[in-house]
C-alpha cells in the first residue's frame, strides 16, 4: 500500500471572493508544488478566484456547468460521487461549512470509490444570537452532514472540543490557518502605526457589522478619525446613507474591493474587525504581521488565540457600538506598540509548515483507511501541528 496520499481532491462549487476559498486555493498549489497530484472538483469555474489557481492543479469542472442556486450543492455532491466513481483520489479535503451538503452526497460510497475525507471547519460551530433550540437543530444537522468524514481541521484549539462533542468522535485536529507567505522577503516593512485612520475589510453585508462601527465613529470623542471600508457588497448604499443621516460621511470613506490590503494598513493606525461572527478572520492575522493593532468584537475563537494580551489591542462585545467606540478611542489615544512584537506574534501563521500539516494529517487518513484500522483516539494529544 502506499503510505502518502499522492492523489488529493479539492472541492470548490466555485470561486467567489472569500476567505476560505481563497486560502484552500493557496493551500492546494502548495501541494501541487510540492509534487502531490492535485484535482480540483468544481460546480462552475467562474468567479474572481479563478486566476489564482496554479499551473500544477489540475481543474475538473461538471458538465453541464452547476452555478450557485437552490439544491446546487446537492447536485454538486451527486455530480461529485459519479466523478469519484470513475476517477480515484486518496483524500478529498472539504474547504469549510458551506460545502458541507456536498459531502452529504458522498455518505455510503463503495468502499472501492471511496476516498478519505477531511473537512475544515471555516465558521463557528456556535455562533451569536444562535438560541438553544436552533442550536440543538443545527448540532444534529451537522452530525449528519459529517458523518461520512474521516478527520476535521479546527482553527483553533476550542474548536477541537466543539466538533467532537458534535460529531460524537474524537476527529478533529487543529491546525493554523495559513495566512501569510514564507520566507523574510515576504514580511512587510515594519513601521509603526501613526495617524488615525481606521481600516476596516469584508463585504458589505449584515454579519460584517459594519452599521456598528459607522455608529461606533459617530460616538468617539476623537471626531478626526476616519474609517476605511475596503469591501464591496449589498449594503453600500444603506451604509452610506446611515453615516450621512450621522454625520460623518466625511469621515468614512467607501474603497471598494481591494485585492491586497497591505498598502492600505500601512498608512493605517489600526485595524477594525466588527463582526457578528467569523470563521477565523485572516485578516487579523494580515493586520499583525503589518505591525497594526487590532479592535475587534468578540467573534471568533481567533480573539483567544491572538489579541488576549497583546499591547495595542482590545474587545469589545459583539454588536456594541458604545463600547466600541470607547475600544476606539483607547486605542487611538494609546502610543502605536512596536510592531516586531506584533508581527513575531502571528509567526507561526506561515504556509509552508501548515501545508506540511495537512499532508500529515492526509497522509493518515489514507493509511489508516486502506489499513482499516481506526485513526488515533485524538490527533492532537498524537501529532503537534500548532
Amino acid at each position: 500500500m502506499r503510505q502518502e496520499a499522492g492523489q488529493i481532491g479539492v472541492i470548490f462549487h466555485d470561486f467567489p471572493l472569500g476567505g476560505s476559498e481563497r486560502i484552500s486555493i493557496r493551500l492546494m498549489n502548495q501541494w501541487a508544488d510540492s509534487g502531490r497530484k492535485v484535482v480540483a472538483f468544481c460546480g462552475a469555474l467562474r468567479g474572481p478566484l479563478v486566476d489564482l489557481i496554479g499551473r500544477n492543479v489540475e481543474v475538473v469542472e461538471c458538465g453541464p456547468a452547476i452555478p450557485r442556486a437552490a439544491g446546487s450543492r446537492r447536485r454538486f455532491g451527486k455530480a461529485l460521487r459519479g466523478f469519484l466513481q470513475t476517477r480515484a483520489v486518496d483524500v478529498l479535503f472539504c474547504p469549510g461549512n458551506y460545502h458541507w451538503p456536498v459531502l452529504s452526497e458522498l455518505t455510503g460510497m463503495d468502499p472501492q470509490d471511496a476516498p478519505g475525507i477531511v473537512t475544515q471547519i471555516s465558521t463557528p460551530l456556535y455562533r451569536h444570537g444562535r438560541g438553544a433550540v436552533e442550536q440543538f437543530a443545527y448540532n444534529i444537522l451537522t452530525r449528519h452532514r459529517l458523518r461520512g468524514i474521516d478527520a476535521a481541521i479546527a482553527l483553533s484549539p476550542s474548536t477541537v472540543r466543539q466538533a467532537d462533542k458534535i460529531l460524537g468522535r474524537k476527529i478533529t485536529q487543529y491546525i493554523r490557518l495559513p495566512v501569510l507567505d514564507d520566507g523574510a522577503a515576504s514580511a512587510p516593512v515594519m513601521t509603526r502605526a501613526c495617524g488615525n485612520v481606521i481600516v476596516a475589510a469584508g463585504r458589505l453585508v449584515k454579519e460584517k457589522g459594519f452599521d456598528v462601527a459607522i455608529r461606533a465613529l459617530a460616538r468617539m470623542q476623537d471626531r478626526t478619525a476616519r474609517l476605511v471600508f475596503l469591501g464591496d457588497g449589498p449594503q453600500l448604499e444603506s451604509l452610506t446613507l446611515l453615516a450621512a443621516s450621522l454625520g460623518v460621511a466625511e469621515r468614512v470613506e467607501f474603497a471598494g474591493y481591494v485585492r491586497d490590503i497591505s498598502p492600505w494598513l500601512a498608512k493605517a493606525r489600526l485595524l477594525l474587525m466588527s463582526s457578528y461572527y467569523e470563521g477565523f478572520g485572516a485578516v487579523l492575522v494580515e493586520a499583525l504581521a503589518t505591525g497594526r493593532p487590532v479592535v475587534s468584537t468578540d467573534c471568533t475563537p481567533a480573539i483567544n488565540d491572538l489579541l488576549i494580551g497583546l499591547p495595542g489591542c482590545h474587545v469589545s462585545p459583539i454588536g456594541d457600538h458604545v463600547s466600541m467606540s470607547g475600544a476606539l478611542d483607547l486605542a487611538l489615544a494609546q502610543p502605536a506598540p512596536d510592531p516586531r512584537v506584533l508581527a513575531d506574534a502571528v509567526e507561526a501563521y506561515r504556509i509552508g509548515p501548515i501545508a506540511d500539516a495537512h499532508l500529515d494529517m492526509f497522509d493518515r487518513v489514507h493509511r489508516a483507511r486502506h489499513a482499516d484500522t481506526a485513526l488515533p483516539e485524538r490527533f492532537a494529544e498524537n501529532v503537534a501541528y500548532v
